[in-house]
């Protein structure tokens, strides 16, 4: 195991710059996600650390060592494909094992290490089966025991779930973290599900357009986003942002006076985004009066989506109500866990 640190990281595909000055520091041990839309980078950045791609500025440390020079296969890493990437004419014990024979591993030692890991991932009775006779979750493991048996000092995974259903995304979800609490390899996770990032890792790091936004531990993100983009991104369904001004007893948003914590350091007539996410919604005898647009009840909890003025509002409750489409709610935010953002480059306040 070791630590990774990443300082001052770009990269520019000939005059294209797609990232801008990138530092992390990830512990030894850590799992960490990187997160963010589809262009932002995270991959680009994954495959600077495995060696796939070159560094055009900056170090990447793994270890007391600094790698920009050297290959993938002498920076003691092991890379999880989304596609799984396995040879359709091994078995699975044979695809497990390949890497170590092609470094000269005795056989014995080999035969060892894949029994270990099919253990550890259920595959022992599947070692003589050939790729095609397996399903997408026992794939992906197989390319998790092909990992493992290297004995890396890092993990590295790019979207390895984005090809399995949905139930099966859930599934393997535990099975990775579960993995990464019994190895305690150091761990870095690309994805663009923020659902997957806050129950996997122990710290996420947001990107935007080859920039950081924010790092943190997947709770504080959530509590605390620094800006906009954080806001949005983080927590599903994501959260209400709802222009408004500042007056001496909340913040006025349309017709509706909507109610501050009294800790935040805002002055009246002061220009806001309130933030509000859908399950810290109450209803209430008074507050923002919107339109149901939308019910959609999955037996645990009811989303709906409102209309306020020219605003799209959506509201989670976790108890059951008789909603109809075309009934005004009066919703009241709970002013203990509403945020404030600068309109003008979306800080938070």
């Amino acid at each position: 195991m070791a630590q990774v640190a990443i300082r001052n990281v770009s990269k520019a595909f000939g005059s294209v710059q797609v990232l801008h000055g990138i530092d992390v520091d990830i512990a030894d041990g850590e799992f960490v996600a990187l997160v963010g839309p589809s262009g932002c980078g995270k991959s680009t950045l994954l495959r600077m650390i495995a060696g796939l791609e070159a560094v055009t500025g900056g170090t990447v440390a793994i270890g007391d060592r600094i790698v920009n020079h050297l290959p993938p296969s002498e920076r003691d890493i092991a890379m999880v494909f989304q596609n799984y990437a396995l040879y359709p004419h091994k078995t699975v014990a044979q695809n497990m094992g390949f890497a170590l024979k092609m470094r000269g591993v005795e056989r014995a030692q080999i035969d060892e290490r894949v029994r270990t890991a099919a253990e550890i991932l259920d595959l022992t009775p599947y070692l003589g089966r050939y790729p095609r006779q397996l399903s997408g979750g026992q794939r992906q493991r197989v390319a998790m025991g092909r990992a493992i048996v290297r004995n890396p000092k890092v993990f590295l995974f790019d979207e390895p779930l984005s090809n399995l259903d949905a139930k099966l995304r859930v599934q393997m979800r535990a099975e990775i973290k579960e993995l990464h609490q019994r190895l305690k390899t150091t761990t870095i996770y690309v994805t663009h599900d923020q659902v997957e990032a806050m129950t996997m890792a122990d710290k996420i790091v947001v990107m935007q357009a080859g920039r950081i936004e924010q790092v943190g531990a997947p709770l504080e993100l959530f509590d605390r986003p620094a800006n906009t983009f954080v806001a949005g991104f983080i927590g599903s369904p994501a959260m209400n942002m709802l222009k408004g001004s500042v007056e001496a007893d909340g913040v006025r948003v349309g017709s509706a006076l909507l109610p501050l914590s009294g800790d935040q350091q805002v002055s009246a007539g002061q220009e806001v985004v309130y933030g509000v996410r859908p399950e810290h919604f109450e209803i209430a005898d008074e507050g923002l009066p919107a339109r149901i647009s939308v019910v959609e009840p999955t037996g645990s909890e009811t989303t709906v989506v409102l209309r306020f003025g020219g605003s799209e509002i959506v509201a989670l409750f976790r108890e059951r109500h008789d909603f109809k489409p075309g009934e005004t709610l009066l919703l009241r935010p709970r002013k203990e866990l509403v945020h404030l953002f600068d309109p003008k480059d979306g800080q938070r306040l």
